[in-house]
């Protein structure tokens, strides 16, 4: 039977660490980076699980296929609305369950109007195994409002590239195994200006995504 292994950044410590800190994601270690600079540059000396970006991120550009096998434009779904965006996959053993579970537990705290306006927005970084039909099954059981994308690998890494959030193609190994490499940030955009103003890394809970959360549909910085 097929493994599956992940390889992510669990950076949440290194937060308090210094003055202004750069984040990349781990790779599978093949250097394949294009020459690119995959950093987000955020403010050190805070001990919040959610850190207040120095440079706000724009949303990507980026049209993939839902859960419905419908055609999904990422910017013009949640213009004006709070958006969390988070890039993963559903055979990952640790991480993304475990990210996106803790979200929609803090979800179910906020009024039903709040969670109405918030999106939650998961992008596969394994397109090939993630069909709309499994990722739809897989996201439903932890929220049936969390949106689900999945489509061309090169577009996918080009729009978590220009966020700062390094991946690498999925790689079958002679064991017959795969692995995925992905960042464990989450982006929260406002609904203000549709730009990413804070930062969640691996190892936040959902008690500190719900304290956060009334904030982030309202476009405040946590």
């Amino acid at each position: 039977m097929r493994t599956t292994r992940t390889t992510t950044a669990y950076a949440a410590a290194a937060l308090a660490a210094a003055a202004a800190l750069t984040l990349t994601a781990c790779g599978s270690g093949s250097g394949d980076d294009d020459g690119a600079k995959p950093a987000v540059e955020i403010s050190g000396g805070s001990s919040k699980p959610g850190v207040v970006l120095d440079t706000p991120k724009e949303k990507p550009d980026l049209v993939l296929t839902d859960t419905q096998g419908e055609e999904y434009d990422l910017v013009a779904e949640t213009a004006g609305k709070p958006t969390l965006l988070f890039f993963g996959y559903t055979n990952c053993p640790d991480v993304c369950p475990t990210t996106m579970s803790d979200i929609a537990i803090a979800k179910q705290k906020l009024p039903r109007a709040e969670q109405d306006e918030l999106q939650v927005v998961m992008v596969s970084t394994d397109p090939e195994r993630d069909t709309p039909k499994r990722m739809g099954t897989w996201l439903d059981a932890q929220d049936k409002d969390f949106i689900g994308l999945t489509g061309d690998f090169a577009a996918v890494k080009d729009a978590a590239r220009s966020v700062g959030v390094h991946l690498e193609k999925p790689v079958k190994e002679k064991d017959g195994s795969i692995t995925v490499s992905h960042g464990a940030e989450v982006l929260a955009y406002s609904p203000k200006d549709d730009k990413a103003h804070v930062l969640y890394l691996a190892g936040v809970t959902a008690d500190q995504y719900a304290k956060d959360m009334p904030k982030l549909v309202k476009g405040q910085n946590p």
